[in-house]
């Protein structure tokens, strides 16, 4: 009996450390579960952040396009910049030629107009010396007439004689 009561106890030994295996079992499975609904919260909520993430990528993705486009888009107006650039400068320097060319018209112009005024003046003074000289003409025409017309009167007179 001896021998059954030591079995006894030993399975109640068995039976106890079972169960206090089973507990530690049992509660190793709790903190296991509690670690794995963790993990699954970590996973759901890295798979939104993945997802945000890829969204923000594509979002990238598509303003790096917009802005090569805007880049090459850019480029070209830096050439056409330059193009006009260049244009406005050869404008520049034609409008400065033309100008200097326009002052020059304009002294001559002006050199012109002094020039025709002083010729004016002459003419106004020519013409009057003209005026003068024919008035005088007509004076001495008018003396020659009176002097012929005594003369023809004196020789008519004497012939009457």
């Amino acid at each position: 009996m001896d021998r059954i009561k030591e079995k006894l106890q030993n399975q109640a030994a068995a039976l106890e450390e079972a169960n206090k295996k089973n507990e530690e079992l049992a509660e190793k499975i709790k903190t296991l579960e509690a670690e794995l609904m963790t993990k699954e919260s970590d996973i759901t909520s890295l798979t939104n952040k993945n997802t945000h993430l890829e969204s923000d990528v594509e979002k990238l993705e598509g303003q790096l396009s917009e802005a090569k486009k805007e880049a090459t888009a850019g480029a070209n107006l830096g050439v056409t910049s330059d193009n006009l650039q260049r244009k406005v400068t050869v404008l520049e320097e034609e409008a400065e030629t033309t100008e200097k060319q326009l002052k020059e018209t304009i002294e001559k112009l002006r050199l012109t107009d002094v020039k025709a005024e002083h010729f004016e003046r002459k003419v106004q003074s020519v013409e009057a010396e003209r005026d003068s000289w024919e008035k005088k003409y007509e004076e001495e025409v008018e003396k020659y007439k009176k002097a012929k017309a005594e003369l023809d009167e004196l020789a008519s007179s004497l012939e009457n004689l």
